[in-house]
């Protein structure tokens, strides 16, 4: 019973994205936010757990009021175009609220207070949906809208800046998460100033190191740094795989989070030179902490480490996670084998 509530909670959350991607009409994007949004709650419940009910309300509070305001603009655009009578009408202050909504909705700064606070009370399933697919909507509707480069600059400034600083004083892993993401939020929407679809490349590449990451710590019950540290004598194998992927989710070249920052640092050097120097020092410090917490966990202990024991620690029944882990780790390389190969 349990199953089929999930999975008609789970094909409507996928239902209301599709319809808002296949859209033609503000109304019709609308819409599928709701049904993407009301969809989602139902899913955050989690059982023998209070938090979860809090989390919800604060979730749905949020994203109604960024729904409202974002159909209240709709209707305004509509009424005034047919007040001057003409097909399409919208000045740059509507542009700008409307997106703003819409950046709400994706929990970019300086619309970010709710994302940490929420993540926070979910487990990490809903963690990885939230992290990844919530994105796809606002992200394709702001694709349609974004004209105004000097705003969508600022946006990446300040989504970078507060990206980076937010997570340094963290503990928890799924904070730490949520503040990576609107890091990673800046430099997808800084694809909008190359093309408009270029962010569906970075999506899909983020989207797969959140999968690697997250179905680790789910499957060990990962929570806190402090968890992750006691590993250390238990599982090195997985700690190894862990701290890899970390790396590759901050960008560090070789591995395959460094592809979509390297295309993005290619095409925005010549236009949006002092931009693109600042969101790359911004990552530098989110590669800080995540170095900091592959120092640490490693210096931890003092322990001798006997690595003959890290083969037997393989698990075959892990095979999703070896596999996931080796794409994310050494998947830049692999790429540049096969650009070479044809």
């Amino acid at each position: 019973m349990f199953f089929i509530y999930k999975l008609v909670f789970v094909s409507s959350l996928f239902l209301g994205t599709m319809i808002t991607i296949s859209s033609y009409s503000w109304l019709g994007a609308w819409m599928g936010l709701e049904i993407n949004l009301l969809s989602f709650i139902p899913l955050m419940k989690i059982k023998n757990n209070s938090y979860s009910s809090e989390v919800s309300m604060k979730y749905f509070l949020i994203q109604a009021l960024a729904s409202s305001i974002f159909l209240f603009m709709v209707i305004l655009m509509i009424s005034q175009s047919k007040m001057m009578n003409e097909s399409y009408l919208i000045n740059s202050s509507m542009l700008i609220i409307l997106n703003s909504t819409i950046l709400m909705k994706l929990g970019a700064a300086p619309f970010h207070f709710w994302f940490p606070e929420i993540i926070e009370g979910m487990n990490w399933n809903n963690s990885l949906i939230l992290l990844t697919w919530q994105k796809i909507a606002p992200m394709v509707i702001l694709s349609y809208s974004i004209e105004n480069n000097s705003f969508i600059i600022m946006i990446i400034l300040l989504s970078t800046f507060i990206g980076s600083i937010g997570g340094l004083n963290q503990i928890s892993l799924r904070k730490i998460l949520a503040y990576s993401s609107i890091n990673h939020i800046g430099w997808m929407l800084s694809t909008f100033l190359i093309n408009e679809m270029m962010w569906a490349l970075y999506f899909l590449i983020y989207s797969f190191m959140s999968l690697s990451i997250i179905t680790i710590f789910n499957k060990f019950n990962l929570f806190m740094l402090k968890q992750l540290f006691n590993m250390l004598n238990t599982k090195i194998l997985i700690k190894f795989f862990i701290m890899m992927n970390l790396l590759s989710l901050g960008g560090l070249p070789p591995f395959l989070g460094f592809l979509p920052k390297w295309i993005i640092i290619q095409n925005l050097s010549l236009n949006h030179f002092l931009t693109l120097m600042f969101m790359i020092m911004m990552t530098l410090i989110t590669l800080f902490f995540y170095l900091r917490i592959m120092y640490s966990s490693i210096m931890l202990f003092n322990n001798e480490i006997n690595f003959s024991k890290m083969i037997n620690q393989i698990n075959f029944n892990s095979f999703t996670i070896n596999l996931l882990s080796f794409l994310s780790i050494n998947g830049l390389i692999l790429y540049s084998m096969l650009i070479n190969f044809y």
